[in-house]
């Protein structure tokens, strides 16, 4: 297993919160340290139509900055007693120069911040984020604002009945990283399961079918007994006890966000799988709106589709 450590630090997205991460996480996990500074900012400037003198000016203002910036923050993580790598980029394309560094390097976690996106955003699924949400392989630790407790809740969102063609190692995936991570941190797991009743897919299910209505309540009931064997098998098989299992009816962007606040998690563990360029746009909107509105950290586990 690798012993490595990549944090992608960008200064638009709390550098010093990642930094603390993924100091903490190495430091856990007696791991090396690979800083990747991601900034286009004067490369940008470098490419001006006109080039002035002051733009060159600013560029090197912000190189000093920012070199000065990555000094301290690197001298803290040293300061710990770990092994400290830093590498820079100016290349635009974040999630490429990220899933190069990864593919070469095959860090335990990738640590990365994030900041909420905008509708246009996410509609055209171009952002870092959800690149590496989609395609990147190795263990992706998003890293958003909030306050990690002591101990941490750890949240695995689970898919026990393979709805969106998640399969069946992907639930376990999750569940044995959510088991790990609150072992080491001595923390709490809890496992969570949403499905859409019937009342929520929409008013169609109480159009009347010739000769009679739909059986709503009846057909609604079956939907909650199916998903809830499905729920309580994957619970036997993973030894989980059963006031850790969590059956809650609504949409994932939803339910989650509001879980995750309410049991006061740390940490939210997802899965997520390679797919077509139609795939990634039909799914793409509530994967970010469950990140967006997320209020504490998201661990992306990720999976090849069969």
């Amino acid at each position: 297993m690798s012993r490595n450590i990549l944090c992608v630090l960008e200064f638009d997205n709390y550098p010093e919160l990642v930094m603390e991460r993924a100091i903490w996480i190495a430091k856990s996990r007696n791991c090396n340290l690979q800083l990747l500074v991601c900034d286009p900012v004067t490369d940008l400037l470098g490419e001006s139509f006109v080039y002035l003198l002051e733009s060159q000016d600013i560029a090197e203002s912000i190189n000093e900055s920012r070199d000065e910036a990555i000094k301290t923050l690197a001298a803290k993580a040293e300061a710990t007693g770990l092994d400290v790598e830093v590498n820079f980029s100016t290349e635009r394309n974040i999630a490429d120069v990220v899933r190069r560094e990864a593919d070469a390097r095959e860090p335990l976690y990738v640590v990365k911040g994030t900041h909420y996106h905008s509708p246009s955003e996410r509609a055209t699924l171009s952002h870092a984020d959800w690149d590496l949400i989609r395609e990147l392989q190795c263990p992706l630790w998003i890293v958003k604002p909030g306050e990690w407790r002591d101990p941490p809740v750890i949240v695995a969102a689970v898919d026990p009945v393979h709805a969106h063609d998640k399969p069946a190692h992907l639930d376990n995936r999750i569940i044995e990283r959510a088991q790990f991570i609150a072992d080491t941190y001595g923390g709490r797991l809890l496992v969570v399961h949403t499905y859409q009743s019937l009342d929520e897919i929409g008013s169609r299910a109480m159009w009347a079918f010739k000769p009679k209505k739909l059986p709503v309540e009846d057909l609604d009931r079956k939907i909650h007994d199916e998903h809830d064997r499905a729920l309580k098998i994957l619970g036997e098989t993973r030894n989980l006890p059963e006031d850790s299992l969590y059956l809650i009816p609504g949409r994932a962007h939803e339910v989650l966000p509001a879980f995750a606040r309410e049991h006061g998690a740390s940490l939210v563990i997802m899965g997520a799988l390679a797919r077509s360029k139609l795939k990634q746009r039909v799914v793409g909107s509530t994967a970010a709106r469950v990140l967006d509105h997320m209020p504490c950290d998201v661990l992306i586990a990720h999976a090849q589709q069969d």
